[in-house]
C-alpha cells in the first residue's frame, strides 16, 4: 500500500468539569493515496476529534500524525495555516463560506491567502473549479442567493482551490437533501478519481457504502474492518469487543486451514484472499464445494453445532491467505447476546450443509454413471 496517511497509538484527552475524557485510545490507522475513506460510529465515537487530529485544528495529547512526509502534530500554529493551505481541503457541514464575497471570490481566497498560482490565473482556476462542481452560471451570486447544496459545492470548490492532495469532510451531506447529497458524493467520487484522497465522516451508511474503505470508531477505538464486514449485525460495541479478542493468521497458498473430521474450536473470517471449501472421500477424488473470499466466513458449523468438521478449508490460489479468528468462548458469548447475527450465520451454516450434500450426491451419481459407461464400453470391446 503507497502510505500516504499514517496515525500511530494516537490518544486524545480532555479536561472537563467532570473529570478527564479520552475521546481517542490508541488510534492507529494508515490510508493510501488515493482513497476515498468514510468514517464512521455513533455520535460520541470521535469521528471528529479524529478527523481534527488530520487538519490540525487540534492535536493528539500522545501519538503521531504524518501526512506524506509531514508530521502534523509537530506544526506550530503559522507552520499549520501554511502547510494546510497548500496540501489540505476542508468541507464542513454547515458550508462556511464568507457571506460578503461572491461565490467565485470564496473560491479564490486559498489562493489570496497561500499566494498560489499567479494572480491573473486565479480567477480562470476558481471559475474552472466552479465548473466541476456545476456552478458556472452562478459564480458571481452571493452565498445568500444560492441553495444549501449550491453552497456546498461551492465550499469544495473552495477546498481544490490549491489542489490540495487531501480532501476532508465532516458531514458534508448532513444539511442536505437527498438529491443533492447524491450531487455531493458524485462530485467526491471525480475528486477520488483524479486521484485525490478524500476522508469523510458520515452517520449514513449508504454513503458509506460508496466509498473504497470504512473506518468504524467505538469509544474512541477502531473497530476491526473484517469483524465489521463480516459480522454486521453485532452492535458497535460488540465488534470492538471482538476486535480485541481477535488472532491473526496466515497461511500459504495450498495450505490446509481446517481438517475434514477434526474439532475446530475457532471462527475464521476472510481478510484477504480465498479459500476453497473441499470434502474428501475415502478413496475417491475430493470435491471442491465452494470458494469463498473477503467478507465471508467458515468454521461456525462445528461452533454452532458441535461434532467435528464436515470439510476442509484450504488456502487457494497464488497469494498467501490472512484471516482473523475468533475462539469458542468468545464466539460462544457474542452469539449468545446478539441473537439476530446467530440466526444470520445458522442459516448459512445451514444452507451450506445442504448444498455440501447435494453436490457430493450429484458428483457420486455422475461418476457411478462414468464409470458404468466405462464398463460397457469394456464389455463391447471385449465381446468385439
Amino acid at each position: 500500500m503507497n502510505t500516504f496517511i499514517q496515525m500511530r497509538h494516537v490518544v486524545k484527552t480532555f479536561k472537563t468539569p467532570a473529570g478527564e475524557f479520552t475521546a481517542l485510545k490508541g488510534i492507529h490507522a494508515d490510508f493510501a493515496r488515493g482513497e476515498f475513506i468514510s468514517v464512521i460510529g455513533k455520535s460520541g465515537s470521535g469521528k471528529s476529534t479524529l478527523v481534527n487530529m488530520l487538519t490540525g485544528i487540534d492535536h493528539p495529547t500522545s501519538g503521531e500524525v504524518k501526512i506524506g512526509d509531514t508530521y502534523v502534530h509537530k506544526l506550530n500554529e503559522s507552520q499549520m495555516a501554511r502547510w494546510r493551505g497548500r496540501n489540505l481541503g476542508i468541507v464542513f457541514q454547515f458550508y462556511q463560506l464568507l457571506p460578503t464575497l461572491s461565490l467565485l471570490e470564496n473560491a479564490m481566497l486559498p489562493m489570496d491567502f497561500c499566494d498560489m498560482y499567479a494572480p491573473a490565473e486565479r480567477v480562470a482556476r476558481a471559475m474552472e473549479l466552479l465548473k466541476l462542481v456545476g456552478l458556472a452560471d452562478d459564480a458571481h451570486k452571493m452565498p445568500a442567493e444560492v441553495s444549501g447544496g449550491q453552497q456546498q459545492r461551492a465550499a469544495i470548490a473552495r477546498a481544490m482551490a490549491n489542489d490540495p492532495p487531501l480532501i476532508v469532510a465532516d458531514e458534508p451531506t448532513g444539511n442536505l437533501d437527498s438529491r443533492t447529497a447524491e450531487t455531493v458524493m458524485q462530485i467526491f467520487e471525480e475528486l477520488v478519481a483524479r486521484g485525490k484522497t478524500i476522508v469523510m465522516v458520515t452517520h449514513d451508511p449508504n454513503l458509506a457504502q460508496r466509498t473504497s474503505r470504512t473506518l468504524l470508531l467505538s469509544d474512541g477505538e477502531v473497530v476491526n474492518e473484517t469483524v465489521a464486514s463480516t459480522l454486521p449485525l453485532l452492535t458497535h460495541r460488540q465488534m470492538l469487543r471482538a476486535t480485541k479478542s481477535l488472532q491473526r493468521k496466515r497461511f500459504a497458498p495450498g495450505e490446509t486451514i481446517i481438517h475434514q473430521g477434526e474439532d475446530n474450536d475457532s471462527f475464521y473470517m476472510i481478510a484477504q484472499g480465498h479459500t476453497d471449501v473441499i470434502l474428501e472421500r475415502a478413496h475417491e477424488a475430493e470435491i471442491a464445494v465452494a470458494r469463498l473470499g473477503p467478507k465471508q466466513y467458515f468454521g461456525e458449523v462445528t461452533l454452532l453445532s458441535g461434532g467435528r468438521t464436515t470439510a476442509s478449508v484450504k488456502a487457494a490460489g497464488e497469494a498467501p491467505v490472512e484471516v482473523v479468528t475468533l475462539d469458542r468462548h468468545i464466539f460462544g458469548e457474542l452469539m449468545a447476546e446478539a441473537q439476530a447475527m446467530r440466526e444470520a450465520i445458522a442459516q448459512v451454516a445451514h444452507q451450506r450443509l445442504a448444498s455440501n450434500a447435494e453436490t457430493e450426491r450429484s458428483q457420486s451419481w455422475a461418476q457411478k454413471k462414468h464409470q458404468g459407461q466405462r464398463g460397457v464400453r469394456h464389455a463391447q470391446a471385449s465381446l468385439a
